[in-house]
């Protein structure tokens, strides 16, 4: 049986980033290579609070310090640390923030539902 293995490499210094709901985007990993999920370097900016029916999103604060909003709770963020986002939970970061974001599964785009 032979194994095709598809490689990406992507650098966000070579990506031109464009205002999304958190701010300003450069997908790394995106849904048109067909991996399992997604992988976003967001520079966080006038987020917005949102949900997403279908996706589950993993944060990772490459560097900076802000809050997020989960539901009715809000929690600290700063380099290094790690977040877990079921889909259904509103959401958004506050604060000036450099994340990674991770979704699965991959369509996170088009499950983005805006509250404000």
């Amino acid at each position: 049986m032979a194994v095709r293995t598809k490689f990406l490499r992507r650098d966000p210094a070579e990506i031109t980033p464009w205002a999304e709901t958190c701010g300003a985007i450069r997908c790394l990993i995106e849904e048109a290579d067909g991996a399992a999920g997604e992988v976003h370097y967001v520079e966080i900016q006038d987020a917005k609070l949102h949900y997403h029916q279908k996706t589950d999103e993993f944060y990772y604060v490459i560097d900076g310090q802000g809050t997020m909003i989960l539901d009715d709770e809000q929690i600290e963020l700063h380099r290094g640390v790690v977040v877990y986002v079921p889909r259904g939970v509103k959401h958004k970061a506050v604060g000036e923030l450099t994340v990674l974001t991770v979704c699965v599964p991959r369509g996170v785009l088009d499950d983005v539902h805006e509250l404000e």
